[in-house]
């Protein structure tokens, strides 16, 4: 459950922004989550090997 809890934060900002009619804003926060999940899913990884 504890996996959840950013992700439910980051759409209730959306929902609140949306309806606080500020709808490019709520655009941006979604397309800059969708940004930062993409890229800690592609990012090349360091592995610490020791060795």
């Amino acid at each position: 459950m504890k996996a959840f809890i950013p992700w439910l934060t980051v759409l209730a900002v959306i929902i609140l922004l949306s309806a606080l009619k500020l709808r490019p804003l709520a655009t941006a926060v979604a397309v800059g989550w969708l940004a930062y999940c993409v890229w800690t899913w592609v990012r090349p990884r360091k592995h610490d090997r020791a060795g």
